[in-house]
């Protein structure tokens, strides 16, 4: 099969590297890339939020299947421009990927199938939004309505940090996503990753994984899109799993067909687990990076299979071949992440890393320049590696992580810590 990917970041380099395990991949292209990316596929410069541009790109590279990384082009529908063409393409429409592309939609199906979640209020105006928070106290969770590259949500401690979360959201802090906003009470418990994949009927579970968000050791400071992440979550046990699915992923499905916007893709189920019982916090309609690279490094070539059974309506044929193994990634970025920091800084120590089934760095924000490999992002590395247990999966990953030669980068000293 002839494949593109759309996306450039370190969840697009570990669905290559999976997809290229399975002897049915031909060519290869991912767009845009990265340098990592470019020293396995072919890479292309192209605009992944326009519909009719990918579509005629896929065209004349007689390209079979389209897999979507990112949520932005799904959110663009991409996915519907591109299904109009005739292609096999794995994502949602851009009905369904409403899913993640509005908070307030999501609370609204919830609401109407009985979905655990937490109770919230939906605001379009900072004064009335003020007025709850006041109301209600903290902690409380204040999210941007719409897409912010995993950054839109807040997690307010105090009335006062609240309030200037409003103002930041309303005062364009993340762009148009912060037009609406949504304001939810603060759960407790663990958090993990439950991810599916969905064929418009048929649900197959394909992992579990827990991330770590915020930007320090002991889970402190700013959220950021993901430090680091884990696979699989202790905490969701096949029966917390199987309660998941039953009373918030399956009925979220059945709705969305109903309503005519059946989903088809991968869905990403983020949930509060206290006590056995779990309660979903957020969907995403992609694979969440860096969950992905720990997804993929304890799937390996099946994924392909897996991606092409969702995208041709054939998963209740399919299954999942799980090793009884650990995968852990340790996210490398450049300092003062998630706030301002420095592009362009030297990356050394990459050729000499040893690569194989059970360690890979996969690339996120890099760039190629003059035969120097440099950093392009925020998140720009992830050091991921599976063992026969997680602290083995750990030791590879920092063993990676170490290796490099990077005084302008940091990571988390403390990813699985939860389970550990």
């Amino acid at each position: 099969m002839n494949i593109l990917i759309l996306g450039g970041g370190g969840r697009e380099h570990a669905l290559a590297w999976a997809v290229l395990q399975n002897p049915k991949c031909g060519k290869l292209i991912v767009a845009p890339g990265n340098a990592g990316i470019a020293q396995i596929a072919e890479c292309a410069s192209l605009d992944i939020e326009d519909g009719g541009t990918v579509a005629e790109f896929a065209e004349s590279q007689s390209i079979d299947l389209v897999i979507i990384g990112p949520e932005a082009p799904l959110a663009a529908g991409v996915a519907d421009r591109l299904r109009e063409a005739g292609l096999l393409v794995f994502g949602p429409s851009q009905a369904a990927a409403r899913l993640e592309a509005s908070k307030a939609f999501t609370k609204e199906i919830c609401a109407a199938v009985g979905a655990p979640t937490a109770g919230y209020g939906h605001f379009t105006e900072a004064e009335a939004a003020r007025a709850h928070v006041r109301q209600t106290g903290a902690p409380i969770v204040i999210k941007a309505d719409g897409l912010a590259a995993g950054k839109g949500v807040i997690i307010a401690e105090t009335v006062a940090e609240a309030e200037a979360a409003i103002d930041d959201m309303f005062g364009g802090a993340f762009g148009g996503a912060g037009a609406e906003v949504v304001i939810e009470e603060f759960m407790t418990g663990e958090e993990a990753s439950f991810f599916v994949l969905v064929d418009g009927e048929t649900v197959l579970p394909i992992g579990t994984a827990q991330d770590h968000k915020r930007v320090g050791d002991g889970d402190t400071g700013p959220n950021t899109g993901g430090m680091g992440a884990y696979s699989p979550a202790p905490v969701l046990s096949d029966a917390v799993a199987q309660r998941a699915l039953d009373e918030i992923v399956k009925p979220t499905m059945a709705e969305m067909a109903r309503r005519g916007m059946p989903y088809q893709g991968v869905l990403y189920a983020g949930l509060m687990i206290k006590d056995g019982a779990p309660r979903l916090v957020e969907y995403n309609v992609r694979f969440g990076d860096p969950e992905c690279q720990v997804l993929m490094m304890r799937l390996g070539g099946q994924v392909l299979d897996l991606i092409v059974a969702c995208a041709e309506g054939r998963l209740e044929e399919a299954g999942v071949t799980w090793a009884e193994d650990h995968a852990l990634t340790v996210v490398l970025a450049a300092r003062g992440y998630p706030g301002a920091y420095a592009k362009g800084t030297k990356i050394r120590g990459l050729d000499s890393l040893p690569e194989d089934s059970f360690q890979q760095m996969f690339h996120a924000g890099t760039v190629m320049r003059e035969g120097r490999m440099l950093a392009n992002g925020g998140r720009v590395l992830n050091a991921t590696a599976r063992g026969a247990t997680l602290a083995e999966a750990q030791a590879r990953a920092y063993a990676l992580a170490d290796a490099l030669d990077w005084p302008e980068g940091f990571c988390r000293r403390d990813i699985g810590w939860r389970a550990l």
